[in-house]
């Protein structure tokens, strides 16, 4: 199998390629000079045109979309905040236009979104949780938008919604650890909001079961099962850890330093993986001690 991952080159791309080259699939890494892991192939691209590389869909069985810049950029300053959406929408128009122009198109096509499509507040969410107006949500509507015209094309599309994704030394797990670690351990705000996540193997093999499931379309949120709270995920840190859980952070402070970029750390809605349980898979982590407890041993 063929495989082309625009975003290949970070910390879930490279996860996934590397699943992908142990199954001896050929995966083609589409990059702006950045490094990619030992077996793919590199291919130059601007994330804005199909110039130079668009011919290869014509050989690709499946077309990834992980592109866009890390929401952790402080501060988010309107040129951040145009950053965010650039390199999300216009990879997906690049991707789309791609597919449109090819003589052999690809099997499937995934992309990326992010949880924080259902908004800050309300009940828990599911894949027919109707989309939040708040910044992060309606960036997401609009980085779904920009590869909505493939289905049209007759391509299986998949969107995968991914909660904060937990491996070993990577993404966001350590700098959320540095606390903990320095004995300063506990809740942000009132601890309430929800903290999503998922283990970096789920991510990887649910992403790989709705590319192999050929009934597998739409949205699909890629979560751990167990809904938990802020408190709850870092209590279950400083156990892992074992080191004291006690100094709650006021949310004002974190409003105060981190200004917009606040609501990543004390705000957050519930939110379920309904579409993916009921499609048959099984996750290896739940809980989030189990998961934690798996990446720092």
């Amino acid at each position: 199998m063929n495989v082309i991952i625009a975003g290949g080159s970070g910390f879930l791309g490279s996860a996934l390629t590397k699943s992908f080259l142990a199954q001896g699939h050929k995966v083609f890494i589409l990059t702006r000079g950045a490094p990619v892991p030992t077996g793919a192939q590199a291919v130059p691209w601007d994330a804005k045109t199909t110039s130079g590389w668009g011919q290869l869909i014509n050989e690709m069985d499946v077309v990834i979309h992980l592109a866009g810049k890390t929401l952790a950029t402080f501060p988010w300053t309107k040129a951040a905040k145009r950053d965010f959406h650039d390199s999300r929408i216009l990879p997906g128009l690049a991707l789309s236009q791609a597919i449109l122009a090819a003589e052999r198109r690809p099997g499937v096509f995934l992309q990326a979104s992010g949880i924080n499509y259902y908004g800050l507040h309300g009940e828990i969410a599911d894949e027919f949780t109707p989309p939040g107006a708040d910044f992060l949500a309606q960036l997401t509507v609009q980085w779904e938008a920009a590869t909505q015209s493939i289905e049209a094309l007759g391509v299986r599309r998949v969107v995968v919604r991914t909660a904060v994704v937990l491996g070993k030394g990577e993404g966001l797990l350590s700098l959320m650890a540095l606390p903990v670690k320095l004995f300063v351990g506990g809740p942000m705000g009132s601890g309430k909001f929800a903290m999503p996540w998922i283990h970096i193997q789920d991510w990887v093999g649910a992403v790989r079961h709705l590319i192999t499931i050929e009934s597998a379309r739409g949205a699909y949120n890629l979560i751990a099962p167990t809904p938990t709270s802020n408190a709850d995920f870092n209590r279950a840190l400083a156990g892992v850890l074992r080191r004291p859980y006690w100094f709650p952070t006021p949310a004002f402070l974190m409003r105060i330093f981190l200004g917009e970029m606040s609501v990543l750390v004390v705000e957050g809605r519930f939110a379920k993986p309904r579409r993916l349980t009921e499609s048959g898979y099984t996750f290896q982590f739940a809980a989030a001690r189990e998961a934690l407890a798996d990446l720092f041993k």
